[in-house]
């Protein structure tokens, strides 16, 4: 890294560098942030659409020297980073994005940055895809802009109900609070959790997953990708939960076993979905996740709102100035190494 930077630094009143700002589906980057701070020093590029074809996207990361980059919408991977010479410097938002493969970017001269990031929005989300899925919301939102026909369903109340959260960290403990607010009855369980940490929160904790699973109204997850919790809930688990219940899930796809949820929503074993993360993103136009009725999916939206936004590209021009003076912050390191081919979010 130091040698890297050495070489940039001296020559940098030279040699403008090249930024690219991936994924920037709103088209609302260059408008965020204070980017004409950098205008000496950079020129920068932004690209509206995904790639999906992987030439098309080694052709236009090619000549760039920094990347910025949305969570984990592209996949930087060895086999990627191998064949962009010039790259220098990556600024992801948030301060884990597990498509970045850490460890060949540290021994290739890489730095690789973060920047904070808001849990409110995807805790709001969260329950936005709760009360859609309980109230029927978008199925009489509908009937009703089509003059179809008048309250068509029965709703489920909140209250009295049991909320199961997998995951009680920032997000999971927003949920469990809002939960409480609903007059929920809230139970929580990951594999670390403690009953300490659940009394805290004035809530329970669950003996066992499988507990939490049968007991549960709602489950909602907001565990981190990793080996352990890769595929945590698969047939088994969802053959467990009431046919009454509802899973939702904005944390990430691979937690779930993609095959087995949507074969426990075709079957009805469960009442429905609301998902904001999926194995594949942007998802495929065929996939059924797009058309199965008890399904509320959002597409990723979890942490897209204009305080996030705010946040991710101000300080992604703050990473870019201070990797410019040789001191950069906010630097990703291993143990988060290694890569997914799956874009999901935090």
């Amino acid at each position: 890294m130091f040698q890297r930077l050495s070489w940039m630094w001296p020559n940098r009143m030279r040699y403008m560098l090249k930024c690219a700002i991936l994924d920037d589906y709103q088209k609302v980057a260059r408008s965020i942030g204070h980017w004409e701070s950098l205008k000496s020093a950079i020129t920068l590029q932004t690209f509206h659409h995904h790639f999906d074809n992987p030439d098309d996207l080694v052709r236009a990361l090619y000549p760039q020297d920094i990347l910025v980059v949305m969570r984990e919408r592209t996949c930087l991977d060895a086999t990627l980073l191998s064949q962009l010479p010039h790259l220098k410097l990556i600024v992801t938002s948030g301060m884990r994005n597990a498509a970045i493969d850490l460890d060949y970017a540290g021994r290739h001269g890489i730095t690789v940055c973060g920047t904070d990031h808001l849990a409110a929005p995807a805790a709001e989300l969260t329950w936005g895809l709760i009360l859609g899925l309980a109230r029927h919301i978008i199925q009489e939102n509908t009937a009703l802009q089509n003059h179809g026909a008048w309250q068509s369903t029965l709703g489920m109340s909140l209250a009295g109900k049991q909320l199961g959260i997998l995951g009680l960290g920032k997000i999971g403990t927003q949920v469990a609070n809002i939960g409480k607010a609903f007059g929920m009855n809230v139970a929580a369980w990951s594999q670390n959790l403690t009953r300490e940490r659940t009394e805290q929160l004035g809530i329970t904790l669950a003996p066992s997953k499988m507990a939490l699973l049968q007991e549960s109204d709602f489950v909602s997850i907001h565990l981190v990708l990793s080996e352990r919790t890769r595929n945590l809930i698969q047939a088994a688990d969802l053959a467990r939960m009431r046919p009454s219940a509802y899973l939702i899930n904005t944390a990430r796809a691979p937690i779930v076993n993609e095959h087995d949820l949507i074969t426990a929503l075709q079957e009805h074993h469960i009442a429905g979905a609301g998902l904001d993360v999926f194995e594949q993103e942007p998802l495929h136009n065929d996939h059924p996740f797009r058309t199965l009725r008890n399904v509320l999916a959002t597409p990723h939206i979890g942490y897209v709102t204009h305080e996030n936004y705010t946040l991710y590209f101000e300080q992604a021009v703050e990473d870019i100035a201070a990797f410019l003076k040789g001191q950069p912050i906010r630097e990703l390191t291993p143990p988060y190494c290694g890569v997914t081919n799956s874009l999901s979010k935090i």
